[in-house]
């Protein structure tokens, strides 16, 4: 049975992203945008200060979120959401940063440090794609400690979790990441 438009309004976020995670929906889709998408572009504009480069982001992320959402198990939908936003900025930033840097035709062009930065691209990429398979808690708890520089106690303050539990998805979200790498290296 068909649920009719007016009906997508009264869901939930989690009955919303369930329904996707069964099957593409359009119109849940189109729910989730009418509730998140200014949140999508604000946080896309914070990081990128682009207007346009935050409107790109922002219909990149709500492309990708059926598929996104059929692969991860989401708690929280709205602090997922972020992450995910956050997480596209970053690469967007990274690819723009490595396409915009010159190179000097008077420094004698060095094989092995060209390789060197490739492979430490590589394995940025490698761990963000990992980062992505984590649960959302190890997830925030990583990023906010190691890309933002938050002790463990402003993690636990800012995000109202236990710092015991926020120590423990760090270790535990570690620990996980080295074993998705090394099961992607097989």
């Amino acid at each position: 049975m068909a649920i009719f438009r007016s009906t997508y309004k009264k869901l939930s976020d989690e009955d919303l992203v369930a329904q996707l995670a069964i099957k593409s929906s359009d119109k849940a889709l189109a729910e989730l945008y009418k509730r998140y998408g200014h949140l999508v572009f604000g946080t896309s504009l914070k990081y990128l200060k682009n207007k346009e480069d935050a409107e790109d982001i922002t219909m990149e992320v709500f492309s990708k979120l059926t598929s996104k959402i059929q692969k991860n198990e989401i708690t929280f939908f709205k602090s997922w959401l972020y992450q995910v936003t956050r997480n596209e900025c970053l690469m967007k930033l990274r690819k723009k940063q490595l396409d915009t840097k010159e190179i000097d035709e008077n420094v004698p062009f060095d094989d092995q440090e060209l390789s060197e930065k490739m492979e430490k691209e590589e394995m940025l990429q490698k761990l963000e794609l990992a980062l992505e398979q984590l649960n959302e808690e190890q997830q925030l708890c990583i990023t906010q400690f190691y890309l933002h520089k938050k002790s463990y106690q402003e993690v636990s303050s800012e995000f109202e979790i236990p710092l015991k539990k926020v120590k423990s998805a760090i270790q535990n979200g570690k620990r996980n990441l080295l074993l998705i790498l090394e099961q992607n290296e097989k």
